[in-house]
């Protein structure tokens, strides 16, 4: 009787890649903590490089300087391309080193690391809004200044207007590349988390 019990335990935990007993946590904070100060700290430093690349686009001579149309859409493929790696790289990070998960499923597998690789890009575009309130707030609050004292009549009007329709495309813009972000973190994390399984 007691050989058959042992052998029974045997075949049952022959499906499992470790002994059965305290469940692992699905989701590793640890890992996405350290995604998205990875993704916040390289959008930083591709945004800085961006104004660093577009102030030295501009010239005050006349004929020199880019149209604007060529600034607005290169700052729009900016955008992009540093959402798409920064948000990459908080991703990829999120899923290479979170717990493995000997009991899941393949689907679930695959299912965490994207869920991982988008809570990494959610903490960290969380943190650059908290960051990025504040001045946006003051920008605001100056344009609303000077456009109160500074210009009268029509001049008012045609400013705050130009001010309004620009700041309803980079919103647009902004979202697309938020989008852009959400993608490239919960693809790479898929990718880091098959890596961090190889054997």
């Amino acid at each position: 009787m007691a050989t058959v019990t042992i052998v029974d335990e045997e075949i049952a935990s022959m499906g499992r890649l470790r002994p059965a007993g305290q469940p692992l946590n699905a989701v590793s904070w640890q890992a996405i903590f350290a995604g998205a100060t990875a993704s916040a700290a390289l959008s930083l430093i591709l945004l800085v490089l961006g104004m660093g690349l577009g102030l030295s686009a501009l010239s005050p001579w006349t004929g020199i300087s880019g149209t604007t149309t060529a600034i607005t859409a290169s700052t729009i493929v900016w955008l992009g391309l540093t959402a798409a790696a920064a948000s990459g790289l908080g991703g990829y990070i999120a899923g290479r080193l979170r717990t493995r998960w000997p009991d899941a499923q393949r689907d679930e597998v695959y299912f965490r690391d994207t869920a991982h690789g988008f809570l990494s890009w959610a903490v960290a575009t969380l943190l650059t809004a908290a960051v990025l309130t504040s001045v946006i707030g003051a920008i605001l609050g100056t344009s609303d200044v000077v456009s109160a004292t500074g210009a009268a009549g029509d001049t008012a009007r045609v400013v705050t207007e130009e001010a309004r329709r620009n700041a309803a495309q980079a919103s647009l813009w902004i979202f697309v590349s938020l989008l852009i972000g959400a993608f490239s973190a919960s693809l790479m994390a898929t990718w880091g988390g098959r890596q961090r399984d190889l054997p």
